[in-house]
């Protein structure tokens, strides 16, 4: 029997039931569900609206509920929800006074908290693949910050780099997305249990009690508000949607560099895959596949704004469409940087390619146009001078630092013999010292506060 049927003359269609049900999925929030229903019989019999008898009953048996289900002797199976299930399993063991246990409350109040104690779980699972994610870029900023490479604006070579500073780069995305989650929970727990069906209760409840018992923060303040509330749910979907977009520029520079045209990256065997029909090949799979999935992640972020967008006040079953996206995205997020982790930790640096690369295609010439601005020259004229060598250099098939003297001193007064010295890869990213620049010892600098940082994100 469903714990509505009273009001109805007939049992609802079969096609009903299979449409409506959801515990397919929600059966994924039992822990919450019963973490939720505990608290919830402490409290009614702290507030002696049932006895500390019965409520010690109920909590007994929800706890050999839980157990049961974890140890695999029961099967959450054959009813509308997770709450039926508990609520029916609990009455089958205690009796008539498991049914006590829904004074109160509505499934209304009961679904919003344990979806936002699942997601608040959730946010800690995700973190702690960012963190490993973070570290293992924190390792290859330290074996990069040795070497240069170049740096792309628009894929075209701009200006030399540090290595290290490249996926310093990297670890400041993943720490905004810690940055982001912590935050999400914050806003996620606010406890809404106790605000009924819509309207609140008129038992004589100690919401605080609740509260402390389940770990939340705050107590919701408006219970129309606190049963329809799901941005919590869009929140979490955004930030899972930021965590993926970072991993797709990832994948992005992981393909690029790690094909023969470039050639910086050696992508393991391991995380490799190959061609049926051309022997040769060696397929960056696993890159593509998470830029692939990010797509997905997006599309839950797409289907919750969807979904509350038009709910007028306050509980209506289309919220039952908030969790599959959310179960989904955060499996695909966990997955995707758990193995993204393991293969980035694998792949190797081809740093006198990356050294080579930096020297090409002119990429000290906004060096040359610095040397000329730091000697008193306006820097757009100095901008024209340079560009004028440059086209010196093409026409002649030259570079930078093997134009003679006589060209530079041609091309303007101002330049010395120190610009062949101005015009290498190397001195050009290490005199770049600002804060956050491409020297060596701010990408040193930014590999010690990333550290700092993710120790108080953990």
């Amino acid at each position: 029997m469903k714990l509505w049927e009273g009001r109805f003359a007939q049992g609802t269609a079969q096609d009903a039931d299979a449409f409506n049900e959801c515990l397919s999925f929600d059966k994924k929030l039992y822990k919450q569900d019963i973490q939720g229903s505990l608290a919830h019989a402490f409290m009614l019999g702290e507030c002696g609206i049932i006895t500390k008898e019965e409520s010690n009953l109920i909590q007994e048996g929800l706890r050999s509920v839980l157990n049961d289900i974890e140890n695999g002797t029961l099967a959450v199976e054959g009813y509308e929800d997770i709450h039926s299930f508990v609520e029916s399993n609990l009455v089958k063991r205690i009796g008539d006074t498991g049914k006590k246990l829904h004074t109160a409350r509505s499934r209304n109040d009961q679904v919003a908290t344990d979806f936002r104690l699942y997601i608040m779980d959730s946010i800690e699972r995700v973190k702690a693949a960012l963190v490993r994610m973070i570290e293992v870029l924190l390792q290859k900023s330290k074996d990069a910050v040795d070497y240069i490479m170049p740096g792309y604006t628009h894929l075209r070579k701009a200006q030399p780099i540090n290595g290290g500073q490249f996926f310093n780069a990297y670890s400041e995305m993943f720490l905004r997305d810690l940055e982001r989650l912590s935050d999400c929970k914050k806003r996620t727990s606010v406890m809404p249990l106790g605000s009924g069906a819509l309207a609140g209760t008129s038992y004589p409840i100690n919401r605080e009690i609740t509260r402390e018992k389940l770990g939340f923060s705050r107590i919701s303040q408006n219970s129309l508000d606190a049963v329809s509330d799901r941005d919590f749910v869009a929140e979490y979907l955004f930030d899972l949607s930021m965590i993926s977009t970072h991993l797709s520029r990832l994948c992005e520079d992981t393909i690029l560099y790690t094909a023969t045209e470039f050639g910086f990256w050696e992508m393991p065997d391991a995380y490799s895959t190959g061609s049926s029909i051309m022997p040769q090949k060696k397929n960056p799979d696993i890159s593509e596949l998470v830029r692939g999935k990010t797509g997905r992640v997006y599309g839950h972020l797409m289907g919750i704004l969807t979904v509350i967008k038009g709910i007028p006040l306050a509980y209506n079953k289309d919220l039952q469409e908030d969790k599959e996206g959310v179960f989904d995205a955060e499996k695909t997020v966990l997955d995707c940087l758990t193995i993204y982790a393991n293969m980035l930790s694998a792949i190797t640096l081809n740093t006198e390619r990356m050294a080579v690369a930096a020297e090409e295609d002119f990429t000290c010439a906004t060096d040359v146009a610095d040397y000329l601005a730091k000697k008193g020259l306006p820097f757009r004229t100095a901008h024209g001078v340079t560009g004028k060598l440059v086209r010196y250099c093409l026409d002649n098939q030259t570079t930078l630092d093997k134009v003679p003297m006589t060209v530079y001193k041609d091309m303007h007064e101002l330049f010395d013999e120190d610009i062949l010295r101005i015009v290498k890869a190397p001195h050009s990213a290490d005199e770049r010292n600002s804060v956050g620049g491409s020297s060596k010892q701010m990408a040193q600098n930014g590999i010690a506060s990333i550290e700092e940082r993710l120790a108080l994100l953990k």
